[in-house]
Order: C-alpha cells, then sequence, then structure tokens
C-alpha cells in the first residue's frame, strides 16, 4: 500500500505542468519527430522509423512507437500531416513510464533486504524525491523508461527461487531486455554485468540456474534481435551506425559538445541532484562494504560500481548520461535512512555514531533554505524571488524532518523522515508546474516565435542564417530548416542579424516579408550573376 501511494504521487509530479514548456533541443524535438512520422505510417514500415523521411539511425524506435501509439489514439487513426501533437502529449507516455521507478526500486530493495519494510519504503522514497529523476522522466528522452526497465530487469532476476515460476520470470526478464534493446540497446550490457557481478559473487547462479530457463529467456529476447535483425537486412552497413558511430562508439571514443570536463560531469550531477540524501550515501558505501558477504551489500556495492565504471569513462558526456546511477545510489541510502528512523543497535552501520547526527545537517540545511526563501519572497533580492516558495516548501520540510529525526521516540523519527520526503515532494511539485524545471531552454533563443515566422513561407524550404540547426525549431516549424551554409541558394532566409541584411539584400536583392520580435524572415531572389 506504501509503495502505491509513493507511486500515485510520483504520477503528480510527472504530470503536473507537463506541457507548459516547449520542447527542447537536442533528445525531445527529435523524438517527437520520429515518433509522428511513425504515427503516419502502416504495416511493415512502422518498423522502421525515420527522420525528415531519412532513416533514423541514432536510436531503436521503442519508445517512438509508443508515443506514436498515443498519438494515433489521440488522433482518432487520423493521418493529418499538418496536426501537431501537444507538448504534453508528446511527453506523456516517457514520464508516466518513468515513475515506475519508484515501486519497482522499492520492490527490489524489498527482495535484498527481505521483511525490511522501512528501508523499502525509504528506497522508493528517496527515488521520489531526487530532482533528476523527476525532471528527466518528464521529458520525451529514453532515460526515464530505460531507468524502469533496468529495475523491473533486476527485480525479476532478484525473484528467482527454483519455483515453477522461475520460467515466467526468465521469460519477462528476456522481454524486459528486448525492451531495453529497442530503448538504448548498448545500455543492456552494463546493465546485465551489473546483475551478473553480484550473482557470481554470492553464488546465486548455481542455486537456481537450470538449462531450461536458458531457452525461456532467449524467447523473451527475440522481439528485440529480431528488430534489430530486420533493422540490419533492410538498412545495411547503416544499421550500424547506431551501435557503433552514433551509438557505443561515439560515447566512448569521441568528446562531443559539453564534455570538457569528461568524468566531472556525471560526479558533478549526483552532487548537485543528490540532496538531501547524499549525505547517507558515504556511510551505505561504507555499510554496503562491510555486508559485502550478504545480498543487499553485494548488489547495492556491485550495482554502484559497475555502473559507474561504465559510465564515467564514457569520452561523451551529458548530464542524463548519469540517470542509471540513481538506482545503485537508491539501493544504497534506503539503508541508513531507514536505520535512522528505527536505530536498531543490532544492524548499526559504519559511523552510526557519526550517523545519527546528520539529521542536525538537515536541520541546518533546512533553515538555510528557509531564510534563503524569505529573503527572496521579501523582494529585497529579486533574483532569489522566483525561487522562494520552492526554497520555502523544501526548508520547512527538511528543518521540522531533521528535528524530529533526532527525537528519542521511533514514533517522532518516521514522521520526521515523511516531513522530509513531503518537503521535497512539496518543492518538487512548485518547480515542475513553474518555468523553471526546464533550464535548459534558458540557454539558447526561443523556436515557437521563430516556427510561427517560419510558416509565413506557406511550406516553402526555410533556412537559417547564422545558427545551427535547431531540432525543436523543425519540429514547431514542421520542416528541417537547415542552416544558411547547408544551402547558400535558399529563397527563404530566417535572421536576426541586421547588417547581414543590408549586404544579403545587395547580393541577392533580399527583402523582409515579416518581422517578429528580433528575427526577420527574408525572401531573396537568384544570385546575381
Amino acid at each position: 500500500m506504501g509503495l502505491l501511494l509513493l507511486w500515485l504521487v510520483a504520477c503528480v509530479l510527472a504530470l503536473v505542468g507537463l506541457g507548459d514548456l516547449p520542447l527542447r533541443d537536442f533528445d525531445e524535438g527529435i523524438v517527437a519527430r520520429v515518433a509522428f512520422e511513425l504515427s503516419q505510417k502502416q504495416g511493415p514500415e512502422a518498423l522502421l522509423p525515420t527522420l525528415w523521411e531519412s532513416p533514423y539511425l541514432n536510436k531503436p524506435p521503442g519508445l517512438h512507437w509508443l508515443v506514436a501509439a498515443a498519438i494515433q489514439l489521440n488522433n482518432n487513426g487520423g493521418s493529418s500531416l499538418t496536426w501537431l501533437p501537444s507538448n504534453t502529449l508528446v511527453r506523456l507516455t516517457p514520464a508516466l513510464l518513468s515513475t515506475l521507478i519508484v515501486p519497482l526500486g522499492g520492490l527490489v530493495q524489498w527482495h535484498l533486504r527481505p521483511n525490511d519494510r522501512t528501508s523499502c519504503l525509504a528506497t522508493a522514497a528517496i527515488l521520489l524525491t531526487l530532482m533528476p529523476v523527476v525532471r528527466h522522466g518528464r521529458l520525451a528522452m529514453l532515460d526515464g523508461p530505460q531507468l524502469s526497465a533496468m529495475a523491473l530487469l533486476w527485480l525479476l532476476i532478484l525473484s528467482l527461487d527454483r519455483s515453477q515460476m522461475d520460467r515466467w520470470r526468465t521469460l519477462g526478464a528476456g522481454l524486459i531486455s528486448s525492451g531495453m534493446l529497442l530503448l538504448k540497446a548498448p545500455l543492456l550490457l552494463p546493465t546485465a554485468v551489473a546483475a551478473l557481478i553480484p550473482i557470481l559473487w554470492g553464488g546465486e547462479f548455481r542455486r537456481w540456474w537450470r538449462w531450461p530457463l536458458t531457452g525461456w529467456f532467449a524467447v523473451g529476447l527475440i522481439p528485440g534481435l529480431t528488430w534489430h535483425l530486420w533493422h540490419g537486412l533492410h538498412r545495411g552497413t547503416g544499421a550500424l551506425w547506431l551501435w557503433g558511430g552514433d551509438g557505443a562508439g561515439r560515447v566512448l571514443f569521441d568528446a562531443g559538445e559539453g564534455s570538457d570536463l569528461g568524468w566531472r560531469v556525471p560526479a558533478i550531477e549526483l552532487l548537485e541532484g543528490g540532496w538531501p540524501w547524499l549525505l547517507l550515501w558515504p556511510f551505505a558505501m561504507a555499510w554496503a562494504w562491510r555486508q559485502r558477504h550478504n545480498r543487499w551489500g553485494k548488489w547495492a556495492l556491485g550495482t554502484q560500481v559497475i555502473l559507474a565504471i561504465a559510465i564515467l569513462p564514457l569520452k561523451t558526456q551529458l548530464p542524463w548520461y548519469s540517470h542509471p546511477l540513481w538506482l545503485p545510489f537508491a539501493l544504497l541510502c534506503g539503508a541508513p535512512l531507514a536505520w535512522l528512523i528505527n536505530r536498531k543497535d543490532v544492524t548499526n552501520p559504519p559511523g552510526a555514531a557519526v550517523l545519527k547526527h546528520v539529521p542536525f545537517l538537515w536541520l541546518a540545511l533546512g533553515t538555510t533554505l528557509v531564510l534563503f526563501g524569505l529573503i527572496g519572497a521579501s523582494g529585497r533580492v529579486l533574483k532569489f524571488y522566483p525561487y522562494s516558495g520552492i526554497a520555502l516548501a523544501a526548508g520547512v520540510g527538511w528543518s521540522i524532518g531533521g528535528w524530529l529525526m533526532l527525537r528519542p521516540t521511533h514514533a517522532k523519527r518516521k514522521l520526521g523522515a515523511i516531513s522530509m520526503v513531503a518537503g521535497s515532494v512539496a518543492a518538487l511539485y512548485l518547480l515542475m508546474g513553474s518555468s523553471l524545471w526546464l533550464w535548459e531552454l534558458n540557454e539558447n533563443w526561443p523556436v515557437e516565435p521563430v516556427a510561427q515566422l517560419a510558416a509565413q513561407a506557406k511550406g516553402a524550404k526555410v533556412v537559417l542564417e547564422g545558427n545551427d540547426e535547431r531540432p525543436s525549431l523543425n519540429w514547431y516549424a514542421g520542416q528541417r530548416i537547415s542552416s544558411l551554409d547547408a544551402v547558400p541558394d535558399a529563397e527563404w532566409i530566417l535572421t536576426r542579424n541586421p547588417q547581414r541584411i543590408s549586404s544579403m539584400a545587395q547580393e541577392r536583392q533580399c527583402k523582409v516579408a515579416k518581422n517578429k520580435e528580433d528575427w526577420a524572415l527574408l525572401f531573396c531572389g537568384p544570385p546575381n550573376q
């Protein structure tokens, strides 16, 4: 019942203000367009994704199919090429799938620490209140659903117990592996290795594995492997780009844009996004090492280390690449959080004398946030004002929760943990319902006004001067708007450079067809001979 309640809260956080902000570059604009094109296809054509009618080779179409199905249902099976799905509709399916990590993570912990209900709920509550888990899960991206699939795969493996149900669990594990092959295919390898190491380490493989289970697992893999085979047969060597050139090969060996910090990108993401539970992580790692001979210690420590080894060395580093690390993080931190509530001396973690004072730090942090929120609400520091409500919600919850978790009675410590979670949930609700949660939009100019300007060309080819191609602009404009460098003789040109307009007018006989904000749409004649 507790997991169900936490999942319902996760759904609320996933849906509040979901479509209020436009889709962002790069993944959302691309996912939306690929899914939209798939929604217009029928039969075998719907198995092969395209982007602007060209083969799409970046990712398999597992999530795109689901978004396409939602588009078809909402469009009543129509095939209009002019109707543009709403932001909410594009994000809805990945957002709901991403919420499943909350109950699934709790169930994984239940199998690692049997009958420890507090650790189970603590793990689910941590996943519910981690800002990166909530935020990335709301985006039309693969990372949130992939994390839920990873948790379900581990849960099915942990459930094997030499009963008649093992064949169905193994079949389910194969089907989930197929699902991962249709999301971010290369990530299945470290996910499987992260589970295999604890299994071999603890000797679990010998206890429950039977050869017939191999066949059931193989049957489950058929859908995923069949699609990759079909893809290869129809697109030849181009299909290998998904695995090598634009998949594992790119992130392993090619440092892309935004990767200057290397391994520090996921480290920073964990340091920024792990609050307030980050203070528990060092104690959890030490505790897992001490208990490395039991199931929880092996799995919590093994999955965290293996996934870190797989992610930290990547040459291409983007903030969401660290997303798989949050499940092991919650599995680790759930145990010391449960100990702070129960204080069972027979299971004291390493550093228990220090760990029991961590709520002091939560109290201090919460008080600081309250002061920050009051300063912002007063209007004395205007740049604090948009964050004042968020800071007050988290600060009140954390300060009261930290104070209660220092009390000697179990009932008050339990209320303290609830207050910590409630404060985080309230802050996240305010954040997700505001215009602040998708801060990447502030890193570049807004695309919707420019897309409206491009519509004045009545479907004719439009190009962009002085900027790189933006997938989100393509999405809202309903056409692929390349850079002017790629199509120098284009007649319709979007620009916001007045000097460039005047020089272009002399060379191409250009005239301003429409202005909007600081942008202009030019119509240019053929170049002078």
